[in-house]
């Protein structure tokens, strides 16, 4: 067990003209355009105006009939909608350098959020933990997958479950080092989601949460480190506690558990704010699979 203080700094550092339509209204999203009307009086002699004013139609029509361009994939965190139907909508950070190195694949990291950003707002899963990290250092190193929760639900182990397997095809994701950790809400579920499927994750890192220490033996062999403040009143700091315990109980010699004193239910500002925890994620890997 590891007892530190909660004044840490942050280890990243943070990181207009408008075009003049004179002669057509472009209705907004680019699929819609009426072309001005000339004044009275306007000269309409010439063969070579009328000509310009056709091209300017055809050209329009041809605009406005043609498909959207499908988005390029780029660097940095952009909203993402769901993989499909009922599943969740999801905040994408890719690290600088993803785009230009097509050969190298990347740590995966799962960020699940707390009860307070539930919704259908998805920007809001970056006020805190990874992808606010992300959003403020383009060189944090894993490609990041934050999902948003919608409001009174709780996560669903099966939905995320898709979810990672769409973003490890989709993504250029190094297999053996997926990465899973969430805060309050989020951490309960993380810790559910590894005794669940115990060889899915290289390392976890649940923070305010609680886990079910009947299920702790499944998670022996995990590398886990969990965060909690002592005086948190939301989630007791012996949810954290309780499953330290089990997982010893089993003979596991991996987990790890920090504790902040004179601290609430907020653990995740300084955990997900110390590099040694990106650090620790890092040195882990899933063992690789024997080719048969």
């Amino acid at each position: 067990m590891t007892i530190v203080t909660s004044n840490l700094k942050t280890p990243f550092a943070l990181s207009s003209s408008k075009p003049v339509l004179s002669a057509c209204k472009a209705v907004e999203g680019g699929r819609s355009f009426l072309l001005a009307p000339r004044k009275n009086g306007a000269s309409t002699s010439s063969a070579r105006t009328g000509l310009g004013w056709a091209k300017m139609v055809f050209a329009v029509a041809a605009l406005a009939l043609s498909p959207p361009a499908v988005a390029q994939m780029t660097d940095g965190q952009s909203p993402q909608p769901a993989i499909e139907a009922g599943n969740y909508p999801y905040q994408l950070f890719l690290p600088r350098g993803y785009s230009a190195d097509k050969a190298k694949r990347w740590p995966l990291l799962i960020f699940l959020h707390g009860s307070g950003e539930r919704g259908d707002d998805v920007a809001k899963v970056k006020v805190h933990g990874p992808p606010k990290i992300a959003d403020r250092d383009p060189d944090f190193p894993f490609v990041t997958v934050s999902p948003l929760l919608g409001a009174d639900q709780d996560w669903d182990i099966e939905r995320l479950d898709r979810l990672v397997d769409y973003a490890a095809k989709k993504y250029r994701i190094d297999p053996a080092r997926i990465y899973l950790t969430g805060l309050s809400r989020g951490g309960h579920a993380s810790w559910r989601w590894a005794i669940a499927e115990p060889t899915r994750f290289a390392a976890v890192a649940p923070v305010a949460g609680r886990g079910d220490p009947g299920g702790a033996c499944r998670i022996m062999d995990l590398p886990v480190w969990a965060f909690h403040g002592d005086r948190d009143d939301v989630v007791l700091p012996e949810g954290s506690f309780a499953m330290a315990r089990a997982i010893r109980a089993c003979g596991g010699r991996k987990a790890r558990l920090t504790i902040y004193p004179d601290l609430g239910h907020n653990a995740w500002d300084p955990a997900y704010d110390d590099p040694a925890l990106y650090a620790w994620l890092l040195e882990h890997r899933l063992p690789a699979k024997d080719k048969k």
